[in-house]
């Protein structure tokens, strides 16, 4: 397991000290919709939600794990671009949105991508599904083994699509754990197709549905999503002076809604929060003793920089405390969390971070373990 993804899941435990940060937490936008969200990246801080745990239908913003699961045998080596998958009568029948695919014929990888991603195609995702998995049922049971490792666990898939069903929900907290998994798990990926504004197959060009993506050049996807009953839906993240905000916007009334909700809460959180590197990546917070190691020291710190959003005016307040473990025995591994770097803003509690072994460190031989019981025994 790399470093990144054993750091990603030690949930940052980050909250807001209400009482205390009262008179500086800058006041969030309300806004006309049935449930959002503002997640800055960096820290993994959520800076402002409204019903974030309410259970909702996901409509297309379902294809975000459909997409995860697609990019993920692409790494695996299990599915290629190039690669042709047959297109199965349920996929040329699927309702809704498509990218007019025709049945029994073969479709590349990469095509059914786009047609997924920009075109928002239904055929596509079915065609995907029954690629990777034999069947969209099948493909459903690896969604929500995915939805549970990711820790999406308000969230049931029973399709690729987001077509409705009783039993196919989620909300805005785990939507924001899928868009940001899939964003930085795949980074490449998603700089290549969640950016694109149309996409032409079969002679038939279509547009993205993401309005954000023509009026706000920072802003880099991610999806739109729409049925009845679900209403208008949107993930708009944007990248502005290196700092990258995911918005989840749920259950507005227009297309329209949808974008200029997300804008607001996007603008909102750029104008109201700065970014500040509390810890670089890579570089200690502390040298620690390690015991009956083959080394005597471990160095923590983080996997990546330690960056959080502070209201506008407090960047020069920030302030940090590490607290380590007591007692560190190895063998420790790259990761593990060794302590926690607690960070104020004019001296009041802010947030804290698990701070993580940057080493290896394995267990010393029987001579070295011996030495440190005893002196474990008079510490």
């Amino acid at each position: 397991m790399s470093l990144f993804r054993k750091t990603t899941l030690l949930a940052l435990s980050f909250a807001f000290a209400a009482q205390a940060m009262a008179q500086q937490l800058p006041v969030p936008p309300s806004l006309a919709a049935k449930s959002w969200l503002l997640l800055e990246m960096g820290s993994n801080q959520m800076l402002t939600a409204e019903k974030p745990d309410e259970r909702l239908e996901p409509a297309s913003l379902t294809k975000l794990m459909t997409a995860y699961l697609t990019f993920a045998a692409l790494h695996k080596k299990t599915l290629a671009l190039s690669q042709p998958l047959p297109v199965s009568e349920k996929a040329w029948r699927t309702g809704g949105s498509k990218m007019f695919i025709r049945v029994d014929t073969q479709v590349p990888v990469e095509d059914l991508i786009k047609g997924m991603i920009v075109q928002s195609g239904n055929d596509a995702c079915v065609t995907l599904a029954e690629g990777i998995a034999g069947s969209e049922e099948n493909f459903a049971q690896m969604m929500n083994r995915e939805a549970q490792r990711l820790g999406m666990n308000a969230s049931s898939f029973r399709n690729s699509t987001g077509l409705p069903d009783p039993e196919h929900y989620t909300t805005a907290r785990d939507l924001s754990l899928l868009a940001s998994a899939l964003i930085r798990d795949f980074p490449e990926e998603y700089k290549k197709y969640y950016s694109m504004k149309e996409y032409t197959y079969n002679g038939i060009t279509q547009p993205n549905r993401n309005r954000l993506l023509y009026i706000d050049p920072t802003v880099d996807g991610v999806k739109t999503g729409h049925t009845e009953a679900a209403g208008y839906c949107l993930i708009s993240s944007a990248l502005r002076d290196k700092r990258r905000l995911l918005s989840v916007v749920l259950g507005t009334a227009s297309d329209s809604a949808r974008a200029s909700e997300s804008q607001k809460l996007l603008n909102w959180g750029y104008i109201s929060y700065d970014a500040v590197t509390v810890q670089a990546k890579d570089q200690a917070v502390a040298t620690l003793r390690a015991w009956k190691g083959a080394q005597s020291e471990v160095k923590a710190g983080f996997a990546n920089d330690l960056s959080i959003a502070v209201p506008k005016g407090y960047a020069d307040k920030v302030k940090s405390d590490f607290v380590a473990e007591p007692r560190l025995i190895a063998p420790i591994e790259v990761g593990q969390k060794l302590g926690v770097l607690k960070v104020s803003i004019d001296g009041k509690v802010y947030g804290e971070y698990p701070v993580v072994a940057l080493e290896n460190v394995p267990l010393g031989n029987i001579f070295i373990r011996l030495l440190d019981t005893i002196r474990l025994w008079f510490n």
